[in-house]
């Protein structure tokens, strides 16, 4: 019997036990570990749920994760693993829900559809049994194939998953690699469990017991009012052009597809594919190599002075975020993706200084923006008839209505 028919035969008879055990039949006759997470699941997960539920705040949990800078590190050889052998590779945190993923069109299409995408929550409360739940509740490596899912929409899929460590042994998330069951293989585990220890020793150079080594923070891209790039205190040259790809790549916080960066860097003017090639190059030399190469990614930590303030923002310390604002998203680039990012920075700032109640956030804000009257408005509003701030803001108030 050839290996696909013994794939067939073997997906044929898991889906006879898995429809027969939910119809109420007796003895489960799959691996023991299967029918236990089976019976564990069932009570929380219906198994004609069409895809994993997924949380919108997991793409700006990414770039915190101490998982970050390893698997990026990492991400061309899981991103050749995932594109030329046919797979999706994800990348989760403890909880099992996912933070990153790569991988071919095809599967990635086919992933987008159950939810195996940045936010899916795959834990066992949440879809049932499968690699990366098993591999969470164990600490071991699991392989899933077909109707082992409990979700029948996973019933076309095999999946490889091993959790990743920390150096204390703690286990802070999984590495799995996904595909269709009849591309099976032996090798699938072997291969996610190298991967993993890849990850692994990176983990083991940047984290300490106690928690990040302060190398991590080596590089600083400080791009708000300005546009400057260190590298352990020293300033490193960058051309415009390279500062607003590198500004880009930390904003986004994912690795960029060449169209993509050409778009947001270019928009319509009429560039050559060459010159941007060059860019990256020179930028790549610039980071000592931190960029990857068939996908634009960082693969080391950029600290970020944007990144802050959206940071503090989303936690709801508007100080903090005054404290690390300095001006306009690089203020001098025209580029169509920076002016984006530009927009959404100062409106979500702007936004929580005219719900604050009191006068403080909006003298900071204003002192940077001369020309909003909203903002000066809102701090005389704010301020008392004997307050000796109110001349400061009042002067602000008429120039703006002057000009």
């Amino acid at each position: 019997m050839g290996v696909d028919s013994a794939l067939r035969s073997r997906r044929a008879v898991l889906q006879r036990e898995w429809a027969s055990w939910l119809e109420g039949a007796g003895r489960l006759r799959v691996r023991a570990e299967i029918a236990d997470s089976w019976r564990r699941s069932i009570r929380a997960v219906d198994p004609a749920r069409p895809a994993a539920p997924v949380d919108d705040e997991a793409d700006r949990r990414w770039p915190d994760s101490p998982l970050h800078d390893p698997v990026l590190a990492v991400s061309d050889e899981l991103r050749t693993v995932a594109e030329d052998a046919g797979f999706v590779a994800a990348v989760t945190d403890e909880s099992g829900t996912i933070l990153w993923t790569c991988g071919g069109r095809v599967m990635r299409r086919r992933a987008e559809a159950v939810s195996f995408v940045p936010g899916g929550r795959w834990d066992e409360q949440s879809m049932g049994t499968n690699a990366l739940s098993l591999a969470l509740r164990t600490g071991r490596p699991h392989s899933v194939f077909s109707a082992e899912h409990l979700v029948q929409a996973l019933h076309g899929w095999v999946c490889y998953c091993a959790p990743i460590h920390g150096p204390d042994g703690r286990v802070l998330g999984v590495l799995d690699i996904s595909t269709t069951w009849d591309r099976s293989h032996p090798l699938g585990l072997p291969t996610v469990r190298g991967l993993v220890s890849a990850i692994e020793g990176r983990l083991a150079t940047r984290l300490g017991r106690g928690g990040l080594i302060p190398g991590r923070a080596g590089w600083r891209l400080d791009c708000l009012g300005g546009a400057e790039l260190l590298h352990g205190g020293a300033p490193v040259r960058l051309r415009p052009r390279q500062m607003e790809i590198l500004t880009l790549l930390v904003l986004e916080g994912r690795a960029l597809s060449p169209e993509r960066l050409y778009d947001a860097l270019y928009g319509e003017r009429r560039v050559s594919v060459a010159t941007l090639k060059a860019e990256v190059s020179h930028l790549r030399r610039a980071l000592r190599g931190a960029l990857s190469v068939r996908r634009y990614e960082l693969t080391e930590h950029v600290g970020c002075d944007a990144v802050d303030v959206l940071r503090a923002l989303r936690a709801g310390r508007l100080d903090e975020a005054l404290d690390a604002y300095r001006g306009p998203l690089l203020p001098e680039s025209d580029a169509p993706g920076i002016a984006g990012w530009r927009e959404h920075i100062d409106v979500a700032l702007r936004e929580a200084v005219l719900r604050d109640p009191r006068p403080e956030p909006a003298l900071r804000y204003g002192e940077l923006h001369p020309e909003d009257l909203a903002v000066h408005e809102h701090a005389l509003s704010r301020l008392g008839p004997g307050d000796a701030r109110r001349g400061v803001a009042l002067a602000r108030h008429r120039a703006a209505l002057s000009g």
